[in-house]
């Protein structure tokens, strides 16, 4: 058999592993930033509801409060910025399954005709 239908094949079957591993590693870096900004700004609005709490107890310290509603919206902020940044995926999940799909099935015609080889059965009718 000649090479040029198995290197053909094997860079078909590499296409979209190598396109896969191309999106995968800014969207881990992005997503722990994400989830690190998410927990700061719960730990910060737990702190403001707290303080809230000991404010209405005790009638003074507004500019406590004050401070820490700024630092919660520069959080949101924040936040939303690193999201609206994130890149959007060449291929959402639907598309990638349909090309997984779309590749077995491609492969299966590519094998069954390879491995039919010379054997070529009678294509009549019989009688």
């Amino acid at each position: 058999m000649r090479p040029g239908p198995w290197s053909f094949l094997f860079t078909l079957l590499l296409l979209p592993l190598a396109l896969h591993a191309e999106q995968t590693p800014p969207a881990t870096a992005e997503q722990a930033q994400i989830d690190a900004l998410e927990q700061r700004l719960a730990t910060s609005e737990q702190q403001r509801e707290a303080l809230g709490a000991e404010l209405q107890a005790s009638g003074d310290g507004s500019a406590l409060l004050q401070r820490l509603r700024q630092e919660n919206q520069r959080l949101k902020l924040q936040l939303k910025k690193i999201q609206a940044e994130a890149p959007e995926p060449l291929l959402d999940d639907r598309q990638q399954w349909f090309a997984v799909g779309a590749g077995a099935a491609l492969l299966g015609v590519i094998l069954g005709g390879l491995l039919r080889g010379k054997r070529r059965s009678r294509r009549e009718w019989i009688n």
